[in-house]
């Protein structure tokens, strides 16, 4: 389950770098398929997710190389919380964009944006730090 948590996660990544450059690019429609693609990818790994989380014991960074420990701690720590909030960000921005109110659309995504950036690319760097204790 890590592992394809962390696919989907570099996914949604991908997916929401292309959309920035389509809206910024005014390729409305692209922005659009690619921002539901990476919502799309997002309910995928929340599945996956709590699947992992059902069916797997828990894994915890082990002592020692204290630099890598605090890093990973650090990402944990701001990953966590803002993880939490970005589901009704994602909700509210999309409900905006699909109702067509693109100026309040607009205004809330410059904060959703870059939340679920960092959401979904420290989800992958958190991975690859606690991946060889598998």
């Amino acid at each position: 389950f890590a592992f394809a948590n962390a696919t989907i996660n570099s996914a949604v990544t991908i997916f929401l770098l292309f959309a920035l450059i389509a809206v910024k690019q005014k390729k409305y429609i692209v922005h659009r398929n690619l921002m539901l693609g990476a919502m799309i990818l997002s309910v995928l790994f929340l599945m996956s997710y709590i699947c992992h989380h059902l069916f797997t014991d828990p894994t915890s960074y082990p002592p020692g190389n204290d630099t890598a420990r605090t890093i990973y701690y650090i990402l944990l720590a701001t990953h966590i919380p803002l993880a939490g909030l970005i589901l009704p960000l994602i909700l509210f921005t999309a409900y905006r964009a699909l109702t067509g109110e693109y100026t309040r659309h607009k205004k809330l995504a410059r904060i959703t944006w870059p939340v679920w950036f960092y959401v979904a690319l420290s989800g992958v760097a958190i991975y690859w730090m606690i991946e060889p204790y598998y």
